[in-house]
């Protein structure tokens, strides 16, 4: 006869580290890019405590008995550790928390003696070095995968859960095998680590709001630059130079786009040469300690025609529509029919017009939950929180046939509703340096 597993005492979760600190009576802070000893900023302590708590309680109501990270944004969320974004596609960093114990962290060597040194929050003897070989540059007969799926089978031992399905977010297809070699039932758990994300907390909303606050004064610059005769590439240089003079931890993408490029949407810059008249738009993606921003902005270089004035008018409309609609227990379908279907912006399908109109979460990851679109939000609603933070995306393109509107805001779920935090002006289409 064989025994029913039972599941073991999971690690009981602190209900004090669980609280946001959310303070919605006061503005929401956007101090300076350092710490200071007259103001309480972020409280880097208190929102180590707060992602871990958030992630043991996601994980006890999971089913899962141990989460296994090779995202980036996970292994940080856990174990507030981080080596750059050189990490960020190598697959070579991993993070494993089980319901009954304490944040394992494998890192290169040299990354993981410096943690022992300088992560006092993690406790020593769960900081190793690793490699499972960096995305098979390391060839497979070598062994590493089966290494560490039996270092990890032997944590789950010893911590109580290995017979309790394994949660893993991403990884290599050699590294699921092993791990499956050694009798792990794995399973997805990346659902249940965007779960743990989703409600930031006062210290996460403090350090997007601070990175929102660099893009305001990017966007100032771009659009004193924005004249005949600089190129696309250029404004992204400015932008990537002032936002690294300004505290920026990575600059992960600048869009920049004008002229006849900017219907379809590319998605990518190029060395073309502003020229009189041109509409072009701007996305700033970076981070500040992790916390990224998207952020895009139009404008009409020295005038602006009126078949780019209506586009922008349009694009501003759903803009709007859309955040009025956003507060705590509004289902995400009813923000979803404020967006324009389709056909409206002249695309057969959903899936084809995916990304142009919709709203995403941010915090340590450019896409988090919730995720509002009309390709998903009509199968899948769900409630919205006090706490999320989202980035509210709108293009139209205009009747001229290459002009476009595109529009993007940052929004803080407030328990009053979506408070704006990315403030370079977008009410109206700005025109740069007019004629």
């Amino acid at each position: 006869m064989t025994r029913k597993a039972v599941k073991p005492e999971f690690f009981p979760v602190n209900e004090d580290d669980l609280k946001p600190a959310h303070k919605w009576h006061r503005p929401l802070q956007a101090p300076g890019t350092t710490q200071v000893d007259f103001e309480e900023r972020v409280d880097f302590k208190r929102l180590h405590r707060y992602r871990l708590a958030r992630t043991r309680q996601s994980l006890a109501k999971s089913g899962l008995g141990a989460m296994l990270c090779f995202d980036q944004h996970n292994i940080r969320y856990v174990s507030s550790t981080v080596i750059g974004e050189w990490a960020r596609d190598k697959l070579i960093r991993y993070c494993l928390l089980t319901g009954t114990g304490d944040p394992w962290v494998w890192d290169f060597g040299s990354a993981a003696r410096h943690h022992k040194l300088y992560c006092p929050w993690l406790k020593e003897d769960h900081i190793l070095a690793g490699n499972p070989g960096m995305r098979g540059a390391i060839g497979p007969t070598v062994g590493l995968f089966k290494l560490a799926a039996k270092e990890i089978k032997d944590i789950l031992v010893r911590e109580g859960v290995a017979d309790m399905p394994l949660g893993i977010d991403v990884c290599e297809p050699g590294m699921l095998f092993a791990l499956q070699e050694e009798g792990l039932n794995v399973r997805d758990g990346q659902q249940m680590m965007l779960e743990a994300r989703e409600v930031k907390s006062h210290d996460e909303i403090t350090l997007l709001n601070i990175a929102s606050s660099m893009v305001d004064g990017v966007y100032q610059d771009i659009a004193e630059a924005l004249k005949p005769g600089i190129k696309e590439s250029q404004i992204v240089g400015l932008a990537t130079k002032r936002l690294y003079d300004m505290g920026s931890d990575c600059v992960e993408a600048i869009n920049s786009i004008a002229g006849e490029r900017c219907s379809p949407h590319p998605h990518n810059f190029t060395d073309r040469l502003i020229r009189p008249g041109d509409p072009a738009y701007f996305d700033v993606i970076h981070s500040f300690i992790g916390y990224r921003t998207c952020y895009y902005r139009t404008f009409a270089v020295g005038k602006a025609s009126r078949p780019h004035i209506d586009a922008y008018k349009r694009a501003r409309q759903w803009m709007d529509d859309a955040i009025a609609m956003l507060r705590p227990g509004m289902s995400t379908d009813k923000v979803a029919e404020m967006l324009p279907k389709c056909t409206e912006i002249g695309f057969e399908t959903e899936m084809a017009a995916f990304g142009l109109n919709f709203c995403h979460g941010l915090g340590l990851g450019l896409h988090e939950r919730p995720l509002i679109s009309r390709l998903n939000s009509f199968i899948e609603p769900y409630e919205l929180k006090a706490g999320m933070v989202f980035a509210v995306e709108t293009f139209c393109p205009a009747t001229d046939g290459y002009s476009a509107a595109r529009i993007e805001e940052m929004v803080v779920l407030t328990p009053d509703g979506a408070k704006i935090i990315s403030l370079y002006p977008a009410q109206d289409l700005p025109v740069a340096n007019p004629y």
